[in-house]
């Protein structure tokens, strides 16, 4: 069966300005062959910490950004390919709820006019059927109709987020891109909008991308799993594989940073040692053109061997449905860590 959303070996490079005339120009590379298929219906939930590509992703799914490398594929069309008509009708299928739910909201529109907003740009359906639709809209999602002439400063955080949801499901597309779409909001807030998302996910057949640094909505929401650091997958597959088995030390440390999230995992000897690298959110880590050799974990994992010190490991099958990108995964798996290499910093 062909995935309604296909990512082929996904590379975005972003060129920093020359540090002086004559210097090469600074190269930050966000993505690095990230591929990943999404199945109509479903839920892929992206994960890692800040810096490791998750709205890079976003933008190149949405085809905010040309990729420097690799296909985006909705439905079996290339986005990056499609001209700018082509890709206007195309955009009824695949729409996305940002992280603010003050500031993606013009302040001087009214909710009616926010809503209609997609439809509007199709050019091509008239006020009475986008005023009927966007009062549908408001409805599915828990607001009246006659919020339509009120402004989003008449609401809540979590009814302005109700909104843009409203706003992306006016189309009613195939695919929602939802970056961090509860992060903004108090935690009982968050629990009604997740909440909302799965009940139209389960009336209306939605598939969603959903991009987040929290590990417990992710586990609530999504089907799948997909783990990425310094803009490589570095393990792929099920909530309850994850959270249960995760192969992958970097998995494991993010996991280790949620409290109650799994207990089991939690282990004061196998927790990460201080980066001997920049974080993975500050360029300088990412710069070209030295190119990286071996894991790109390596310098922060209190696991690595010598062989993760020179030959990048490749995304490989741990069980069925499980892939993760790291050469003492069973390892990682038994809970043993076996002769390491000097820890960072020594």
């Amino acid at each position: 069966m062909t995935a309604l959303l296909q990512v082929e070996n996904l590379v975005r490079h972003y060129h920093l300005p020359r540090e002086h005339l004559l210097a090469r120009a600074p190269v930050v590379q966000a993505l690095q062959g990230v591929s990943f298929a999404l199945q109509a219906g479903r839920s892929l939930g992206v994960v890692g910490e800040s810096g490791s590509g998750k709205s890079t992703l976003a933008r190149l799914v949405m085809a905010l950004e040309s990729p420097t490398a690799g296909r985006v594929l909705m439905a079996g069309q290339d986005l990056a390919r499609l001209d700018a008509a082509a890709l206007r009708r195309a955009r009824t299928d695949f729409q996305m709820v940002f992280q603010d739910p003050f500031g993606s909201l013009d302040p001087r529109q009214t909710v009616g006019r926010i809503v209609a907003e997609p439809l509007a740009a199709q050019g091509n359906i008239a006020p009475g059927i986008q005023r009927d639709r966007v009062a549908a809209m408001l409805d599915a999602v828990g607001l009246r109709g006659a919020d339509a002439s009120k402004y989003p400063h008449e609401f809540s955080g979590g009814q302005r987020q109700r909104i843009a949801i409203a706003r992306a499901l006016v189309t009613t597309p195939k695919l929602i891109v939802a970056d961090e779409p509860v992060s903004a909001l108090d935690v009982s807030v968050q629990a009604q909008v997740l909440n909302l998302m799965q009940d139209l996910q389960d009336s209306l057949g939605v598939t969603y991308l959903f991009i987040s640094h929290d590990l417990a909505v992710v586990d609530l929401v999504c089907d799948e799993v997909l783990v990425l650091y310094q803009g490589r997958v570095v393990e792929q597959g099920s909530p309850e594989t994850l959270f249960r088995a995760a192969g992958h030390p970097y998995t494991r440390a993010l996991m280790d940073a949620v409290p109650g999230l799994q207990p089991g995992l939690r282990s004061a000897r196998h927790r990460l040692q201080p980066p001997a690298l920049p974080a993975a959110d500050e360029p300088a880590a990412w710069a070209a053109p030295a190119a990286a050799t071996g894991c790109a974990f390596a310098a922060r994992c209190p696991w690595r061997q010598a062989v993760c010190l020179t030959t990048p490991p490749p995304l490989r099958p741990l069980a069925t449905g499980h892939w993760a990108a790291c050469h003492i995964a069973e390892q990682v798996l038994a809970g043993a860590p076996g002769d390491t290499a000097e820890s960072p910093g020594s």
